[in-house]
């Protein structure tokens, strides 16, 4: 579960470095885009989001889709959709300008665990066919 901490981290940092572009921007107009830090930190930016945290989440996905898979807390296809959509997007290399949508795998899949566990929750819960009671 470490990989998800990291990738909060290089989330964190991608988002530092590109606040910091835009305020100083704003601060100094026309003075970032003359001594080429704008385009150093825009490239880091991106690298950290779109290389780096993209993949960390990657691996989060795989970690807990194996968790799911020999728990079986989930039906089997969720987690197996996890290590797909993980795979996809460990094995992008060198992609960064292509499939950038592939960084919405993540929250779409914790999205899909998130709806199935609150259908399911209600659907276990007692009294929850009644409205009245």
């Amino acid at each position: 579960m470490g990989s998800g901490l990291l990738f909060l981290a290089t989330f964190f940092v991608a988002t530092g470095a590109l606040s910091t572009i835009i305020y100083l921007d704003g601060n100094q107009p026309g003075h970032l885009g003359a001594s080429g830090f704008y385009d150093l930190g825009w490239t880091f930016s991106r690298f950290m989001m779109f290389g780096y945290a993209t993949r960390m989440a990657g691996v989060f996905m795989i970690s807990s889709s194996i968790l799911f898979l020999r728990t079986r807390v989930f039906p089997r296809w969720v987690p197996i959709l996890g290590i797909v959509l993980a795979l996809i997007m460990l094995f992008r290399i060198g992609q960064i300008n292509r499939l950038g949508w592939v960084f919405l795998f993540f929250p779409l899949w914790i999205l899909l665990i998130s709806i199935y566990v609150l259908v399911n929750q209600y659907r276990n819960k007692p009294g929850a066919a009644s409205p009245g009671g």
